[in-house]
């Protein structure tokens, strides 16, 4: 009974730090790096690959391969809720890292467009586990008063990755093949991958619940972590009493996807699924296609490569400045405001405006969709119970790659339609809108939300 007694953690703030959950928050920022950057480098390279004759790639086929990748996120991100139960988030992270990375430098080498197809849906498989895995990891290592921020700093790691792109798109394609931006994607399994290997701690919710408590204990002491808290979530805050027990919940008491559809949680469920299918419509429309619509607008290359690099520092200065706001207002309002400021910068884009203000909605857009997009996913991970946080996240995203399926293809059918760039825009802006009433409508669950 006193060995028992001896293993239980100090009480809140009083347990002794050994480590920092920085190098959690650095590994998974640099993760998403690459993850954004692979996402992002499609649309700096298809006006080149539309150009390019040995293949003649129309704009339906361009669209089309633009979904691929998402598709194979789609089924990734499904998958890893099933297989993060079984093998833990540090080992899923090390093999779609590993996978992401190989399948890249194989697409900078492929013989024809259809090959190229084949190579980006299989390079989704491995990116699909990658942003549940780290929001989730992000989130729990993360001091309770800070998990927005964190996430968002994190999560700005796939604007970093479009910025990179952009910047290497801008710099390397007057004077280079498209094809070297793709091998610039193989790094992550040199560069990435051996530092998560060595100092990346496994999840204490996933030891936990499967009875590991012992090892979960000891990781949360070293990282001073509140054991109870980390397990149980938000949903038990309030009551000691309830955070032990669920702290001591098998998986099969705990019953993540169970959780999520029972009565109480449903609509929230689909509300945060479908805010995400809207988000990510948005991410991957305006990532995909935003160079290309602009070009059809009238400018160079090089301009439009400049807005792809304006939406994602708008994303990365947003995120961060909003997330800081929703760890003390409340994340829900910090989702909303953000999905009507890309309604409206949006819209806004359709007119006939100079180039610096154009850059400036730009940005603006860039909090609104990728931001939105960063936003949602913090919401999704604080919802819910931090034992399912990673299998919320994993639903959630999945219905979101439906969106992003969509985003490429939708813009592919308006440039092969001839409809004019501004309908890319009216769209956008009235998925932005959808998006905002879904967010209302999802219910109250903790003093966060």
């Amino acid at each position: 009974m006193n060995q028992a007694t001896s293993t239980r953690p100090a009480p809140a703030g009083t347990a002794l730090k050994k480590k920092s959950g920085l190098i959690v928050l650095a590994l998974c920022f640099v993760a998403i790096v690459f993850d954004g950057y692979d996402l992002v480098v499609y649309g700096s390279t298809v006006p080149s690959i539309l150009g390019d004759e040995s293949w003649d790639v129309d704009p339906n086929a361009a669209g089309v391969y633009g979904s691929l990748a998402l598709l194979g996120m789609l089924i990734g991100t499904l998958f890893v809720g099933l297989l993060t139960d079984v093998l833990g988030r540090k080992k899923i992270m090390i093999i779609s890292l590993t996978w992401f990375s190989v399948l890249m430098g194989l697409t900078a080498i492929a013989p024809s467009p259809e090959i190229f197809g084949l190579l980006r849906f299989l390079t989704g498989l491995g990116l699909g586990p990658i942003i549940p895995s780290c929001v989730a990891m992000t989130v729990e290592f993360a001091p309770r008063a800070r998990r927005q921020l964190a996430n968002a700093v994190m999560y700005s790691g796939y604007s970093v990755g479009g910025v990179l792109a952009a910047l290497l798109g801008i710099v390397l394609l007057p004077h280079v093949d498209w094809r070297w931006l793709y091998a610039f994607g193989a790094l992550p399994v040199v560069v990435l991958v051996p530092f998560i290997w060595a100092f990346m701690p496994e999840s204490v919710a996933y030891l936990a619940a499967r009875g590991r408590h012992a090892e979960a204990r000891r990781i949360a002491d070293d990282y001073g972590l509140v054991y109870a808290d980390v397990v149980a979530g938000p949903a038990a805050a309030g009551t000691a009493e309830a955070a032990e027990a669920a702290a001591e919940q098998t998986p099969e008491q705990t019953g993540s996807l169970r959780l999520m559809f029972s009565h109480s949680w449903i609509l929230g469920t689909f509300m945060l699924a479908f805010a995400s299918y809207c988000g990510l419509l948005l991410v991957y429309g305006l990532n995909t296609w935003l160079p290309q619509i602009m070009r059809e607008a009238g400018y160079d290359l090089g301009s439009s490569l400049s807005f792809l690099l304006a939406l994602n520092v708008g994303a990365i200065v947003g995120a961060i400045s909003g997330s800081y706001i929703a760890d003390r207002i409340g994340i829900k309002k910090v989702v909303l405001a953000s999905f009507a400021i890309a309604f409206i910068a949006i819209a806004l884009m359709s007119f006939g405006l100079p180039y610096g203000v154009l850059l400036v909605f730009i940005a603006f857009a860039g909090l609104g969709s990728i931001g939105t997009q960063i936003f949602v996913n913090g919401f999704v991970a604080t919802y819910y119970p931090q034992a399912n946080s990673a299998t919320a996240l994993a639903w959630t995203l999945g219905v979101g790659r439906l969106g992003g399926m969509s985003g490429p293809i939708i813009g592919g059918l308006i440039a092969s339609l001839a409809l004019g760039f501004q309908v890319n825009f009216y769209i956008f802006a009235a998925v932005a809108l959808v998006g905002a009433v879904l967010i209302a409508l999802v219910p109250r669950r903790s003093a966060g939300v």
